[in-house]
């Protein structure tokens, strides 16, 4: 009876899960491959006939490959954002966790105030603007970094606090010094959390739409969530083409889940259990 009951609960499960997540995949793959006229009326129906390739051109194509500067865009924001988040996050917490006191006390308080309180754009713009560095790539991965570091920082010394103390000690009777010991001992015991960190923080960074828009503005910097707007209008949108473009910006961060969901949940609940 037991098994039976598991059984109908994974099987009702499953079906509710296609119905959350598969259905609308499969509804923006086939406006995706209709005409404009055909995708206009938003039904969940084939093609008379597949324009998906069509589609798929003048999406690539429209506004002179803007599409693919923004892809590069985008890479290039997450990559270093995510690189940066890494190893500053993974740094304070070793601190935060094996060196308890008064100032790593006060930096946990600020990091749960930078995870409960909203972004203040006005004055972010203002001060990016007062220092040279607003409509700037390097002004854009500066703010992915102080938005995503909290998060960042509580995964790593929720994991930091699961290794031995007695491996920092033993490294520091060798003679290793602080640096050495962090870089040589302990960010190598890191990679569950480190993989969980960059595949969450690519994920959201990527797909990060009013980030770009409030401090990224101009042609030349456009992201991939930024082309959405490209066949958006007051007055005649381009469904087929926008459901394209929304298919082609979800394609990346989809296949990376598929392939590091076990490791995302590994990382995500390593430091659950205090060892």
């Amino acid at each position: 009876m037991t098994r039976t009951r598991r059984a109908t609960t994974g099987i009702i499960a499953l079906a509710l899960a296609g119905i959350i997540f598969v259905i609308p995949f499969v509804f923006i793959g086939l406006q995706a491959g209709k005409s404009r006229t055909e995708a206009a009326m938003l039904a969940f129906s084939l093609p008379k006939a597949w324009l998906f390739w069509d589609n798929f051109v003048a999406v690539v194509t429209a506004r002179d490959y803007q599409l693919l500067l923004a892809f590069f865009n985008s890479s290039l924001i997450t990559v270093l954002s995510v690189a940066a988040l890494v190893v500053l996050s993974a740094m304070v917490g070793y601190v935060m966790q094996r060196r308890p006191s008064a100032v790593t006390g006060l930096a946990q308080i600020f990091l749960l105030v930078g995870l409960m309180m909203p972004p203040a754009v006005v004055p972010t713009i203002g001060l990016l603007q007062s220092i040279g560095l607003f409509k700037t790539m390097t002004g854009m991965i500066l703010i992915q970094i102080a938005y995503n570091l909290s998060f960042s920082t509580m995964l790593y010394r929720a994991f930091i606090a699961t290794i031995p103390r007695d491996l920092d000690e033993a490294a520091r009777i060798d003679g290793a010094k602080p640096r050495q010991i962090f870089f040589r001992v302990i960010l190598p015991l890191l990679k569950p959390v480190t993989v969980t960190n960059i595949v969450v923080q690519s994920i959201a960074i990527f797909n990060d739409f009013t980030g770009p828009l409030y401090y990224l503005p101009g042609r030349d910097n456009v992201t991939v969530q930024l082309t959405l707007y490209n066949f958006q209008s007051a007055y005649a949108t381009q469904y087929n083409l926008l459901f394209m473009n929304i298919l082609l910006v979800t394609i990346p961060p989809l296949i990376v889940f598929i392939f590091f969901n076990r490791q995302i949940v590994a990382g995500m609940t390593a430091g659950a259990v205090k060892g």
